[in-house]
């Protein structure tokens, strides 16, 4: 598919001027196109072929003009749109190095080190958990709620990549930030008074909670955190910034919460299965007749 895209975006660059402007600028399409086709197109279609050493080539060759490109964009204001096909490229080549390579995408690479699933110290009081829980919401939220989406929405205007969006968007994103804010904060304080934990891996809960906003919905602050950034998309009038919220939750979705609902199964057992077939990921169940989570039992890791 990669060097179908390739060959298919080349074919355009020499045939529609619009496409050679807007994703290289005033570079040179034929210079380019000397490494290009061979390092991109053509290693990707022999890397389908589960060659492994092209598999290598497109990678580290997309990954390398993505970067390059990225810079140039930046300083000329030039072929921005060029600069996110790249990217693109630079992500699908690292997931087919890795399908190549492994036969699978590592994903539980993401939850090593000091993000590997740890339970927090049963020594702590609740009010230390708490404490912790605002430190890391300053920290997480700092950054990714307001250093990346600054980072973006520059570049948004530096590549010159902006699209319009309505009056409307602005005073619509504030107040779904601070709805989001607020389901974030009430989830994070349930999750480390009951708990005797935090929302970070490294200092998970020890009990299973089910109380405050989890009797609706299974993970909150995901759904918060995902809402907040898109909604930061909105007040920043950049869809940059929203994109940037969707992919964060395709990776949680797909990559981060399996692996932590396999270490809740390990810890909990049936009682965290009957809670999953209960209570949806991420669309509240409010219905009456539904039994009421709050009342089951919050056992620890031994009991």
């Amino acid at each position: 598919m990669q060097a179908i895209a390739g060959f298919s975006w080349w074919a355009a660059v020499f045939v529609a001027p619009v496409v050679r402007r807007v994703t290289l600028g005033n570079l040179d399409p034929a210079a380019v196109a000397v490494f290009d086709i061979p390092l991109f197109v053509v290693a990707s279609a022999v890397a389908a072929s589960g060659v492994r050493a092209a598999a290598v080539v497109a990678t580290v060759w997309t990954g390398v003009v993505a970067a390059a490109l990225a810079v140039y964009a930046t300083i000329t204001t030039e072929a921005g749109w060029g600069v996110l096909s790249m990217g693109a490229a630079a992500a699908g080549s690292l997931i087919a190095l890795c399908l190549v390579l492994l036969g699978r995408v590592p994903t539980e690479w993401i939850v090593r080190g000091p993000f590997a699933f740890r339970p927090a110290s049963s020594r702590r009081t609740a009010a230390a958990h708490v404490a912790s829980t605002f430190g890391q919401i300053v920290l997480f939220w700092g950054f990714f709620l307001v250093v990346i989406p600054a980072a973006l929405a520059f570049l948004q205007q530096r590549w010159a990549v902006t699209l319009p969006f309505p009056w409307v968007a602005g005073p619509v994103g504030v107040t779904v930030l601070v709805l989001a804010s607020a389901l974030g904060v009430w989830s994070a304080v349930v999750m480390s008074t009951l708990g005797a934990g935090t929302p970070l891996p490294s200092a998970m809960p020890n009990r299973l909670v089910i109380a405050g906003p989890y009797r609706w919905i299974r993970n909150p602050m995901a759904v918060a955190g995902i809402v907040q950034g898109a909604a930061i998309g909105l007040i920043l009038q950049s869809w940059l910034v929203v994109a940037y919220a969707v992919a964060g939750s395709l990776v949680w979705n797909y990559a981060v919460r399996p692996l932590e609902e396999t270490d809740l199964k390990e810890r909990f057992g049936e009682e965290f299965r009957h809670y999953r077939n209960t209570v949806r990921c991420w669309i509240p169940q409010l219905s009456t007749s539904q039994r009421s989570p709050i009342r089951w039992r919050a056992r620890g890791p031994t009991s």
